[in-house]
């Protein structure tokens, strides 16, 4: 296209899409310019209105407002659309914005099913449109060292098996307040899908694509199911997953994560090469974002500081691939995810994050909740071509898929 600025919308403006409007605010206060946030659309249009008057505050202009996507895309003339809808209405937003010539973002996951992330990428493909999937957590600075750790750097040797396991236990009342997550239809599953979303597209990241799953998916402690807040459904959560996920290069990782077990808390997140092994100290969901959290052993003794480890890293960096993944110096997966959809637009390229991309990252998760619900190893291709599909079946009906 041409240097006139990239005319976005942003569709869905609670949660998730204020750490965007965070964004878009780093990228302006860095001087880009090749943007402007035209519109902003919710069903709760004093939302949509909330978040236009913020944006306003650091652009100098203020974005109209809607409550309807399709009336938003018949008044405005847009080149792309940051969607932080509900995951069930990824598809729902998205369509009708790509039949209109709209390249799309889409929050994690990329669509509430298999069924429904394939249908957006066929319509882009129909339509010689642009869809991205926002992934924040592999362009951070500790996401990027550590997959060259495990792969150019060879720090810890040949990448063998990782283990990613967290034990504990909540009372229902801290997280009972997840609104239209609680409901399968509209969320698509707990947090192997949610935040889970990230660690499937990390564990890519770091060792390419997957092959199968076999998994066990339980909601064990019925405080969960049973904690009902007013005008609420019960949920549909899991409260405790054991994942055994095998790589087509042979590496093979356990996923594990409980809220059901009380008295003795553990977290043990470990990336094993077969000379060492790089850790993590957060959660089992976005490890190494954290700035510094983590650390090297070696098998001959050798240890690193993941400060350490990142500034072996940029120093096999030229100038301009430090440009590249960290534009302007910055750091907020946030604000890149979204400079890169922009350039992406803006120059007619593929996003580095692509609806393919996010489709895989999915296509795990649901391998994991197929896995669980059939009591069956899964293997991703089934999950892709729909042979596997019993628990998606009931969300797929109700979306008309």
């Amino acid at each position: 296209m041409s240097d006139k600025q990239v005319r976005l919308a942003v569709i869905g403006c609670g949660g998730i899409a204020n750490a965007h409007l965070r964004g878009y605010k780093t990228l302006v206060e860095k001087g880009v310019d090749t943007f402007s946030i035209d519109a902003t659309c919710d069903v709760r249009k004093e939302a949509a209105q909330n978040f236009a008057e913020e944006i306003a505050a650091f652009q100098g202009s203020t974005p109209r407002v809607y409550d309807d996507v399709e009336e938003m895309l018949k008044a405005e003339d847009l080149d792309g659309a940051d969607i932080c809808t509900p995951h069930s209405h990824h598809h729902i937003s998205a369509i009708p914005c790509l039949e209109s010539g709209v390249d799309i973002m889409t929050e994690k996951p990329f669509g509430v099913t298999i069924k429904a992330s394939k249908k957006m990428i066929e319509v882009a493909q129909k339509h010689g449109r642009i869809t991205a999937t926002a992934e924040n957590c592999r362009r951070t600075p500790g996401q990027r060292t550590v997959r060259w750790a495990l792969n150019e750097g060879n720090i810890v040797g040949k990448p063998r098996m990782f283990f990613a396991q967290s034990a504990g236990w909540r009372d229902p009342s801290e997280v009972g307040n997840w609104h239209w997550r609680l409901g399968k239809e509209f969320s698509g599953g707990g947090m192997v899908m949610d935040s889970g979303a990230h660690m499937m597209d990390t564990i890519r990241y770091f060792f390419g694509d997957v092959e199968k799953v076999y998994a066990e998916v339980r909601q064990i402690d019925g405080r969960f199911a049973n904690h009902v807040e007013k005008g609420k459904v019960p949920s549909c959560h899991e409260d405790t997953w054991v994942a055994v996920i095998t790589f087509k290069s042979g590496v093979v990782g356990t996923w594990s994560w409980t809220i059901a077990a009380p008295a003795h808390p553990f977290l043990n997140v470990a990336f094993y090469g077969d000379g060492g092994v790089i850790r993590d100290y957060g959660d089992v969901f976005h490890p190494f974002t954290t700035k510094d959290r983590g650390d090297v052993e070696k098998l001959d003794g050798t240890k690193y500081a993941m400060s350490e480890l990142r500034e072996m890293y940029l120093e096999t960096l030229s100038a301009d691939e430090k440009e590249w993944l960290f534009p302007f110096g910055i750091e907020d997966g946030f604000a890149l995810e979204i400079y890169d959809f922009i350039n992406a637009i803006k120059d007619g390229r593929p996003p580095e994050v692509d609806g393919s991309t996010g489709l895989q990252a999915k296509a795990t998760s649901i391998a994991i909740y197929e896995s669980g619900y059939s009591g069956e190893v899964v293997t991703i291709a089934d999950v892709l071509d729909g042979t596997v599909n019993g628990y998606q079946q009931e969300i797929d009906a109700r979306w008309g898929l």
